[in-house]
């Protein structure tokens, strides 16, 4: 997600007081407040985190033949996540600046000032190096090897290339990607067919999500000078048509679980619901952004509401969609 390096500024206020001897001397104090377990937390940015347990998770099962390995499966969740939660507090200490920029992103801890980039780096660190060593040492290599790899590509790829290109994007989508590998590899050491299946699926849902995030702030990522697609394509089409590529590759794609032998038919005709679904809802917002109510001849209406309406309906329905297809996936397990 290169950020600048510049540290927070730091105001020192000063009181007089009395010495025993009657003097006045001044003292400063530290103006950031002592930080919360709470601001920490906000630095591990738990929504995402819990996204990335839940695709470990569903990757670890669909690799597990019944009885699962409950120790295994809560040591691969409990590396994982501070994994993920140590990436997360490295990539806002990376973007402090830009952050501040941003209405949805200024109230973190480090713009606010609620916390110090020393310390927030201590803790990122911290628990990135203690997860990956952990998913090492107590699931085995490739597990670490994968959790290391996420953190590269977040922190070393993705942060600096949000500032440059609007291909940051799928970039991004790769490391998102991973964590159901994470899983299917905790469990069977090895990475099949099958596992690259629930990594593509992961990895095509992100894009138009995070298309329809990007446009509902396209304004804000203007601000602190993030070229996102939807930025620096003012009148929607290239975002549109990439919208109507991913979803739609998603199709056939989101099939794969059965057709490879992991779910039955009843995540296949769920899956098939939910991502024509999907597809249909993307397509609306296409049509929505291009300022057309329906593609009939005779329904060409101009819309007043705006493109950002549409982008809403798109992420929530994509909200919607992952979590219906994982939960779909782990009902229907063969």
């Amino acid at each position: 997600m290169i950020p600048s390096s510049s540290n927070l500024t730091q105001r020192a206020t000063s009181a007089p007081h009395s010495t025993p001897s009657g003097s006045a001397t001044e003292a400063t104090a530290d103006p950031t407040p002592r930080p919360s377990l709470l601001c920490y937390l906000e630095l591990t940015k738990p929504r995402l985190s819990l996204l990335v347990l839940a695709t470990t998770l569903i990757g670890f099962d669909l690799a597990s033949r019944r009885p699962v390995d409950v120790p295994l499966l809560l040591s691969t969740l409990l590396g994982t996540a501070l994994a993920a939660g140590g990436a997360s507090a490295l990539n806002q200490v990376l973007e402090r600046d830009v952050d501040a920029k941003m209405h949805r992103t200024a109230s973190r801890p480090l713009p606010a000032g609620r916390l110090r980039p020393d310390q927030a780096l201590a803790f990122g660190v911290a628990l990135s190096v203690t997860g990956i060593l952990f998913l090492t040492l107590a699931v085995n290599l490739l597990t670490g090897f994968l959790a290391a790899i996420t953190l590269a590509i977040y922190l070393f790829l993705y942060t600096p290339l949000k500032q440059k290109t609007s291909l940051c994007t799928p970039v991004g989508a790769i490391a998102g990607a991973i964590p159901p590998l994470i899983g299917w590899a905790a469990r069977r050491g090895e990475l099949t067919f099958e596992a690259w299946g629930l990594f593509w699926i992961v990895f095509l849902w992100q894009l138009p999500h995070f298309l329809a995030l990007a446009w509902m702030y396209r304004e804000d990522y203007a601000r602190a000078g993030f070229p996102m697609l939807p930025v620096v394509d003012p009148d929607g089409r290239s975002t549109s048509r990439q919208i109507l590529l991913y979803s739609l590759a998603l199709v056939p794609v989101s099939l794969l679980p059965t057709r490879v032998g992991l779910t039955g038919s009843i995540y296949f005709w769920g899956a098939l619901i939910l991502s024509v679904g999907f597809l249909a809802m993307g397509l609306y917002t296409v049509l929505g952004v291009a300022g057309v109510r329906h593609p009939y001849p005779l329904g060409f209406q101009l819309l007043r509401r705006p493109a950002t309406v549409y982008a809403k309906r798109l992420f929530l329905a994509s909200v919607v969609y992952l979590p219906g297809l994982l939960a779909l996936m782990a009902l229907n397990k063969l």
